[in-house]
């Protein structure tokens, strides 16, 4: 969707019209959307003391111009409601941030999705679920959020799948992926916290995540034989990652925090747990580079605070998750930016 295209004003018969249209030009993610009416879009920047002109950021490498009108075209897409609009926009100012590496995490085989985790009230006021299935469906908040970040990317920045993007696989995260953490089953500082955001304010933390892989363990309320279920999925991940995310489920983490560890220590064990020669890193899953041969020692990370520890997801089950990032979490680093 160009400049010239996001300001041109189009009129239908009908609904169903209106979304094949926008099929066929390609500006949608496969899903119908919400016809972009002017009332709505006005709605949406209303929420905010920034004008329709205002450039939110640049996409680096092709120059295009993200502005304020141009993101509530596409989060009325979504179908957010003008609440939600507020950290729609604190998220595409991360999302251009120069660390986050937006060109290469959209235009990459490696097939990363942009993972948004919601911290501080607004998660609680605007709904967004951290719990029960919290990368699941069914609530508004997560998914149009997820969502309209997904469409700002592909419309506004014009990383559209075959085009620009040449993901081998992909996955589901790039239709929609936003959460927070489980606020009462978190003990530790949310991640809004640990990035120094005050715990009175909002902040939106972006990753340019990669398929999650779960782990599990119902049968120890131990640390260390918790966390001694990670070792294989740490090692799918690779050697000398710059960030590795840890979803810890209510039912690992609380056993966890009883037994008095704190966040330095989870990291501290994760890093020691996954260290390997590299023939041994050579047998396994080998990121870009030459093969890893002979008898030195890596680790998963590059040192322990590579690990990002998350709270998240229901009370029952003993499911928890790792979730690698595009290059290795170096290339693309996480951002975090107040609401």
């Amino acid at each position: 969707m160009t400049d010239k295209e996001s300001s041109k004003k189009y009129s239908f018969e009908s609904y169903f019209d209106a979304v094949n249209f926008f099929y066929d030009q390609g500006w949608t993610d496969g899903l119908p959307i919400v016809p972009p009416t002017p009332a709505l879009v006005s709605d949406m920047v209303s929420t905010t003391n920034l004008p329709n002109s205002h450039i939110i950021g640049v996409e680096p490498v092709k120059g295009r111009q993200i502005t304020v009108e141009k993101v509530a075209i596409n989060a009325v897409m979504a179908g957010c409601h003008p609440i939600f609009f507020p950290v729609v926009i604190a998220a595409i100012k991360a999302l251009v941030q120069p660390e986050f590496n937006l060109h290469a995490i959209t235009a990459s085989t490696m097939g990363s999705a942009v993972l948004s985790v919601v911290s501080g009230p607004a998660a609680k006021d605007l709904g967004i679920n951290g719990n029960i299935s919290v990368f699941g469906p069914g609530h508004r908040a997560n998914a149009t959020i997820g969502r309209a970040i997904r469409l700002v990317i592909i419309n506004a920045t014009g990383s559209k799948s075959g085009e620009i993007d040449k993901a081998t696989l992909g996955h589901a995260g790039k239709y929609t992926w936003c959460i927070t953490e489980n606020e009462e089953a978190n003990e530790w500082d949310p991640i809004g916290t640990d990035r120094g955001i005050n715990s009175n304010e909002s902040s939106v933390t972006l990753f340019a995540g990669l398929s999650p892989i779960q782990v599990s363990n119902h049968a120890s309320s131990e640390p260390e034989v918790i966390l001694t279920s990670f070792k294989d999925a740490l090692f799918a991940t690779g050697r000398n990652q710059g960030e590795v995310v840890i979803i810890l489920c209510p039912e690992h983490a609380q056993n966890i925090y009883k037994a008095g560890w704190t966040k330095a220590r989870i990291k501290d064990y994760l890093y020691e747990l996954t260290s390997r020669t590299d023939n041994e890193w050579g047998s396994g899953s080998i990121n870009p580079g030459p093969k890893p041969e002979g008898q030195s020692i890596s680790h998963t990370t590059l040192d322990p605070e590579g690990f990002t520890i998350l709270v998240a997801g229901g009370f029952a089950g003993a499911f928890s998750q790792v979730i690698p990032l595009w290059g290795g979490g170096s290339n693309s680093q996480s951002v975090t930016i107040q609401i």
